[in-house]
């Protein structure tokens, strides 16, 4: 219908009818749950290398089973494909930590990842000050090495005057040069301090503050390295003790000359010294702090690996968080908005450790004021502590200190790695809601010690490709029935009953390998389940062919880093196996090892019996549902219907064209969208497919003929 025009005029109109598209989606996705030795607890993380998958979960263990796991997640990456891992969880696993008392730790902290630590342990109260950012041995000895900016310069006095840390010092000047907020100036006055060390014949002295003769006290502030003269060797220095005033005639020792406490600072490790002006300058008072007048928000973190338990490098700095701050508002001046609330700043950034506990409170270990005369100001106060936002305050301080993180522990008491069905089963039902995450491929890894148990795991990971209708699972036999076992027809047998337990599915791939493969990391080979290998070759015909061509055979069924199978099932033995829905793996002499057949876990003949049918479906489904979202809230009418036509079936002509479908047909009109189904907001399309099938069975004759017979005579009649 035209648009009336009230004068004279050219009226362009457009109607869109590209509404929506419809695309493959590649599904090159894999998952798989397992005890792995770091990584985060119950919580799916996107792995994409063999490296990436060391860094975030560790190696195989040498002694235990758990490398079968890592070894089929790794064989699946070798195929191209991106894999979510899931680190089982275990009643034994605890994360290291340390607190500040430096001698008890807590022996049940498990914070399983990043959503549980915000929601359990990031808050005030915490009973560790930094701990182990997943579970497991692994971070035992590692050090967290903290500073802030208490680091002011101080005085070396030589004295014999009996004196403790906290105590503090006085000491007049008359027309002298002073340091003061990082220049220097003529001062009369007197100076006061606060005693931060006690050597055998001499003290360390932090000067705080300057007194002018009128009784205007000033807080001093340093600049790093500044080395102005604070006390003449003319003068008298008074400490001030609970018996009062005592005067102590022995000056300044050296030159007279102040030294920066920053720069006499080191990490505090085991076997190395280093000095923390070598890692960064001190942490001063933020701009953030800074604009809101408040001051001594600064600090750095440095986690060390001491003893080399983690890279094997005694003494490696992992990583160093720096400039961070004690205030929960803190907003970096550089990088803005990123926030640098160090106990924030490192729940989202490092790789090491979460932060705990809060050292607010000016008592365990900042240098706190004791026995001042009256007037006398400390360096802390009561109102410093951390954890709030930064308006007006002068945060406390607690120097230097080097936190030991221990009593880390693994899946038993006794270092092994073998998770429960239970637990395994509660990994694996993360991927159950396919709204949530995109998942294709469910890997079984490894079975677990108890046959009945393997069924079962086996059967949980069906059960979730059948409820989320997107995606297959692939499984392989229990390791006691194929390792180890020379009988072949044995094997066979065992094969057959383990899964026969099985729920008949179009979502589920059962193969019949154990792989002999080469493990790296402990020079060791192993015999690892083929269900990773199955996947991956999934992956790899949707990289180099299409979803819809078959995963098997010479041409896109080659295994990678196969040396042997446990098992290689004869011509015989997978004419028993085959109709049981079940594909071999064989070692296929001059060719290679392989997957030999393309069956799904459906228990009766059908289209999708076949793997190539499920993946060109499962292919069509995702992307044609994904043009029909875009219809969603529009009217169903001619136009509409009309529009998804247009998007499906130039997308089917382009599979059909690739070699997925034989034909197809595409009805979205007035015959299914009827006025009963318009009143109930419904909208339908039906779409008949005719898949290409893949070759299974090929039968080849050969005639023989006499000489003077014409093939014309004898064709056709074999």
């Amino acid at each position: 219908m035209a648009t009336p025009q009230l004068s004279p005029g050219v009226l362009t109109r457009e109607v869109d009818l590209t509404v929506g598209r419809a695309e493959n989606v590649l599904d090159n996705i894999g998952a798989i749950a397992g005890p792995f030795e770091i990584g985060p607890i119950d919580e799916a993380t996107d792995i994409t290398t063999e490296n990436q998958l060391i860094n975030t979960f560790g190696k195989p263990i040498s002694t235990d089973a758990q490398y079968e796991y890592w070894m089929a997640a790794s064989s699946f990456l070798t195929y191209g494909g991106v894999l979510k891992v899931v680190r089982t969880d275990d009643d034994d696993l605890v994360n290291a930590n340390g607190n500040r008392s430096h001698d008890t730790v807590v022996t049940d902290l498990k914070i399983k990842n990043y959503d549980d630590y915000v929601a359990n342990y990031a808050g005030v109260g915490q009973t560790f000050g930094y701990a182990a950012k997943t579970p497991g041995t692994w971070a035992n000895n590692l050090k967290v090495c903290v500073i802030d900016n208490a680091a002011d310069q101080t005085l070396g006095i030589g004295t014999t005057t009996s004196v403790a840390v906290g105590q503090g010092v006085t000491v007049s000047l008359t027309n002298q040069v002073v340091a003061g907020s990082g220049d220097t100036s003529n001062f009369t006055g007197y100076l006061k301090g606060i005693v931060t060390g006690v050597g055998e014949t001499t003290v360390d002295v932090k000067i705080t503050n300057r007194v002018t003769t009128a009784g205007v006290s000033t807080a001093i502030t340093y600049a790093q390295g500044d080395q102005a003269r604070a006390i003449l060797a003319s003068n008298t220095v008074n400490f001030i003790t609970a018996a009062g005033i005592v005067t102590n005639t022995t000056k300044l020792e050296g030159g007279n000359y102040a030294k920066d406490w920053y720069d006499q600072q080191t990490l505090g490790l085991t076997n190395s010294t280093v000095y923390w002006k070598s890692i960064s300058p001190r942490p001063d008072t933020s701009k953030w702090a800074e604009d809101r007048s408040s001051k001594n928000d600064g600090l750095h973190i440095v986690v060390v690996d001491d003893l080399g338990d983690v890279t094997g490098i005694q003494g490696n700095i992992l990583e160093k968080s720096l400039n961070l701050s004690k205030a929960t508002d803190a907003i970096s001046a550089e990088n803005a908005p990123q926030k640098i609330y160090y106990k924030d700043y490192i729940a989202l950034y490092s790789d090491y450790i979460y932060a705990g506990d809060d050292p607010s409170d000016g008592s365990d270990g900042s240098v706190a004021a004791s026995d001042f005369s009256s007037g006398f100001t400390a360096i802390t106060t009561a109102a410093g502590g951390w954890n709030r936002n930064a308006q007006g305050i002068t945060f406390n301080v607690i120097g230097n200190d080097t936190y030991t993180l221990t009593a880390g522990a693994d899946y038993s008491s006794t270092g092994g790695y073998t998770a429960t069905l239970g637990n395994l089963i509660t990994s694996y039902n993360l991927f159950k809601n396919k709204d949530e995450i995109a998942v294709d491929y469910l890997i079984g890894g490894p079975g677990l010690t108890d046959k009945a148990q393997s069924q079962a795991k086996a059967g949980r990971l069906l059960s979730i490709a059948n409820e989320r209708k997107d995606c297959m699972a692939t499984i392989s036999p229990h390791r006691t029935d194929v390792v180890d076992i020379t009988n072949t027809d044995t094997q066979t047998d065992n094969v057959i009953k383990f899964y026969s337990s099985l729920a008949s599915s179009s979502y589920a791939i059962f193969d019949t390998g154990y792989k002999y493969t080469y493990d790296r990391f402990n020079n060791k080979f192993r015999w690892i389940p083929t269900n990773g290998d199955v996947a991956g070759l999934c992956v790899r015909t949707s990289v180099n062919s299409y979803p819809w061509f078959s995963p098997a055979g010479q041409q896109r069924g080659i295994l990678n880093n196969a040396i042997k199978l446990a098992y290689n099932p004869d011509k015989a033995q997978r004419d028993q196996l085959y109709p049981l829905r079940i594909n071999s793996i064989v070692n296929q002499p001059g060719t290679g090892i392989m997957l030999f057949g393309d069956k799904t876990g459906l228990g009766y003949a059908s289209a999708f019996d076949r793997i190539n049918v499920r993946r060109l479906f499962l292919t069509i489904e995702q992307a044609l549902q994904k043009a029909a979202e875009a219809q969603l809230f529009e009217l169903n009418d001619q136009v509409t219907r009309a529009n998804f036509v247009n998007i499906v079936e130039p997308y089917l002509r382009d599979v059909e064209a690739k070699r997925g479908l034989y034909g197809f047909l595409v009805i979205c009109d007035e015959t299914n969208n009827t006025p009963d189904v318009i009143d109930n907001n419904e909208f339908r399309a039906d779409i008949f497919l005719k898949p290409a099938k893949s070759i299974n069975y090929v039968t080849l004759t050969f005639v023989a003929t006499r000489t003077g017979v014409s093939f014309e005579e004898v064709a056709g009649r074999v």
